[in-house]
């Protein structure tokens, strides 16, 4: 898929990271972001797209109620801030939602709905038939009961677990981060990447990890393993920033798209998907 394919894009999976969602540790759900994503998933919707929505922001979202200001480090505490924030979470995608007269539903996963074969099946059949029924799946990771989950760390390698296992043809990271770089971002001279053929070619670029926003759990590193997965089936991905993402959707040359030269291969059973779960 070239750029001026992604317009066309019939079923995408786009992924929006904590940093977006909230901001600084600490802050409150950013409910003007929440919007804007909002307003480019219903302009999907209104072109004839499929969307599915993968969302961190669970446990930076339960922060602030909670009185906390910087992201617990025991297992605990992430889990309460997670049980807290998801609630809050959907709750204004919900609403965000229905004021563009789309429904949308939650859907938690765990690294079990990807390795085991009746879960696997559970899973694909269920978002199959939201998306029939043409509801706007929201997922995140099932983080307040799922210790193995939190260890396992991102959405960004969730979300492109999401577009295989769907069959998407288009798998978007929404970061805060506008698109690659061939070195950090914060380096004098450091250069938009806009078009990568070949994930492989990004060996000799410095990848960087978490954000300084002090929310989030991927970084540079975990959306490259995300452009490996995407890339090795079939599918196209484009990272940006939530404030480049319409026109980059609309094909415009901003962010970085990752292209693939393989033909589409849906995940047909977990078997199919277990090697893309484990860490590389």
């Amino acid at each position: 898929m070239n750029r001026d394919q992604i317009s066309n894009a019939k079923r995408v999976v786009i992924k929006i990271g904590s940093s977006t969602l909230t901001g600084k540790a600490g802050e409150r759900l950013d409910k003007k972001n929440v919007d804007a994503i909002v307003e480019v998933v219903a302009t999907l919707r209104s072109r004839g797209s499929e969307v599915v929505l993968v969302s961190s922001g669970a446990i930076a979202t339960g922060l602030a109620p909670l009185g906390l200001h910087t992201r617990p480090t025991d297992l605990a505490t992430q889990q309460a801030a997670a049980s807290v924030g998801q609630g809050l979470l959907i709750s204004h995608y919900s609403q965000s939602l229905a004021r563009h007269s789309l429904l949308s539903s939650q859907v938690l996963l765990t690294i079990d709905d990807f390795t085991r074969e009746e879960h696997y099946a559970n899973a694909q059949r269920t978002l199959f038939k939201l998306i029939e029924l043409d509801v706007v799946p929201i997922i995140n990771e099932n983080d307040s009961v799922g210790v193995q989950e939190i260890r396992f760390g991102d959405n960004d390698r969730l979300a492109a677990l999401v577009a295989y296992l769907i069959g998407a043809d288009l798998l978007v990271l929404v970061s805060d981060i506008d698109a690659l770089y061939d070195a950090p971002p914060s380096t004098p001279g450091a250069a938009r990447v806009s078009q990568v053929e070949n994930v492989a070619e990004l060996q000799d670029i410095q990848i960087g990890g978490v954000g300084s926003s002090g929310v989030g759990s991927g970084g540079m590193v975990t959306k490259i393993d995300a452009a490996r997965i995407a890339t090795s089936v079939g599918i196209t991905m484009l990272l940006t920033s939530l404030e480049k993402l319409s026109v980059a959707l609309d094909g415009d040359d901003e962010g970085t798209i990752f292209k693939t030269s393989v033909v589409q291969k849906p995940a047909s059973s977990h078997e199919d998907i277990k090697p893309f779960v484990s860490k590389p």
